[in-house]
């Protein structure tokens, strides 16, 4: 058998590095379906043997294996020029998916991912795969932890947008409700990004008054108004080299629009009085929990200014979005507070979490972490209880409470193997539905039916059923 050269990869060889060989399996059954063939590796000692005969046109690797990680082996990739490579992972923080994309990586997949999702991933992976790719960042030193937390599905995909974008010098507009944490995340797209070494300057627009944003903005000579008795020097000169984080843009007033919207199209601004041109080089990224374009059309923002600050858009989701992410945000908070207060730590007792996952949140993260923090200086005890959590918990949707139950106890019997859940499942349901109707109306079968929304047959063949799964 003659062998490949090296430098002559096939444009269908695939392949997948996995210590989980369910993963490299049904991954790999999927690409064989879309006509590729594919190699399976269980860790990164067995490409690179394999590298010493055959390069893959495309690899695709899980960032935590036993050995060398992923990341490790996609920087050696990178540096032979082999590629391209879809970094794939269960943990999606920021921290791993910027530096994913940082070392490379074409793509990123968030277990578990949706096979239709990593095929196309591959395919348009391949069809790029002769486009010059942009230069590395400068080798960053070790990031600050990001305070974004969250293992939802809306959460990760904000995660891979800030991996995918941090390195580029893009505008970048957050949406999203108060509270939501749109700081948090113009933060980590500077910590992530090649300017983590200069300034982040935050000015929140809203909060400060009109008459004086112009110069908090480009700063004033002395002279230039009553009680102007020095220069000053602005947000944009203070974050020269960094990033500037304009807060509530949607707040700004209309004459100052025009004159941000001159100083993102040029770059050059004066202090205000002033007649020095001052250049800047600063990467703006704004945040509003308003409807720009509603303000746009209405006049109140100025339409060329929101396609300036919208190439790129961050939606952050409500908490109310992300109910799944609350139980690792509460403890977060509250281990925070009490390590910031210098108190004794504590901890939510089960129920309690339970009970902070039903609760409504119209203050969003802000006001989960203030609860937190609350909690952690009057909670009488170390172990926080559903009581101490005050009237709001009462206010949880009972409604949520059944479904919360039935995933969990679908998610153990899944992760268990078991057989026919779903059947199970049914039948559990249909018994207790029927259960609960005859209690409700005295035992009178037709009644029963009639609250439930059946027929008196249908409920008396399903009541003969449960008797016989209740014998067997």
């Amino acid at each position: 058998m003659t062998e490949r050269p090296m430098s002559d990869p096939r444009a269908d060889d695939i392949w997948i590095v996995d210590d989980d060989r369910g993963v490299r399996f049904v991954l790999g059954e999927a690409l064989r379906d879309a006509g590729l063939l594919v190699r399976e590796f269980g860790d990164a000692a067995s490409v690179r043997a394999a590298l010493r005969e055959a390069r893959p046109a495309l690899l695709l690797t899980d960032v935590r294996m036993p050995g060398e990680d992923g990341l490790g082996l996609l920087a050696e990739l990178r540096a032979q020029d082999i590629g391209p490579v879809i970094v794939m992972s269960a943990y999606t923080d920021v921290a791993t998916t910027a530096a994913a994309y940082r070392a490379g990586a074409v793509d990123y997949l968030a277990k578990p991912f949706d096979l239709d999702r990593a095929v196309a991933a591959v395919q348009r992976a391949l069809d790029g795969a002769r486009q010059p790719q942009p230069p590395d960042a400068p080798a960053p030193d070790a990031p600050a932890p990001s305070s974004l937390l969250g293992d939802s599905a809306p959460m990760r995909e904000v995660f891979r947008l800030i991996g995918r974008v941090a390195a580029s010098d893009l505008n970048v507009l957050i949406t999203g409700e108060t509270g939501t944490g749109k700081e948090l995340v113009a933060r980590a797209l500077h910590d992530e990004s090649a300017r983590r070494g200069k300034p982040f300057v935050a000015l929140n627009t809203a909060a400060i008054p009109s008459e004086l944003l112009e110069s908090e903005l480009f700063g004033h000579e002395a002279g230039a108004f009553t009680g102007a008795t020095r220069r000053v020097v602005g947000r944009f000169e203070q974050a020269e080299g960094g990033t500037l984080f304009l807060d509530e843009i949607g707040d700004m007033p209309l004459a100052l629009q025009t004159r941000l919207l001159r100083v993102l199209a040029g770059g050059e601004f004066y202090r205000v009085g002033g007649r020095e041109l001052i250049r800047g080089n600063v990467r703006i990224v704004a945040a509003t929990h308003q409807d720009l374009a509603a303000r746009a059309a209405a006049g109140h923002f100025r339409a060329d200014l929101m396609h300036r600050l919208d190439v790129v858009r961050i939606e952050l989701p409500a908490l109310r979005e992300r109910r799944s992410d609350i139980p690792l945000l509460a403890q977060h908070f509250l281990a925070q507070a009490a390590q910031a207060l210098r108190l004794p730590p504590k901890r939510f007792a089960r129920a309690a979490l339970k009970a902070l996952g039903q609760r409504d949140y119209p203050g969003n993260v802000r006001e989960l972490e203030n609860l937190c923090r609350r909690l952690a200086v009057i909670a009488p005890g170390a172990e926080i209880l559903p009581a101490d959590l005050g009237p709001g918990a009462a206010a949880a949707a009972p409604g949520h409470a059944w479904t919360d139950a039935l995933r969990e106890w679908a998610g153990e019997a899944l992760a268990a193997g078991e057989a026919e859940i779903h059947a199970r499942a049914r039948a559990a349901l249909d018994q207790t539905l029927l259960q609960a109707a005859l209690a409700a109306n005295g035992g009178h079968r037709q009644h029963a039916a009639a609250a439930l929304g059946v027929g008196r047959n249908t409920l008396t063949r399903k009541l003969g059923a449960s008797r016989v799964r209740r014998k067997r």
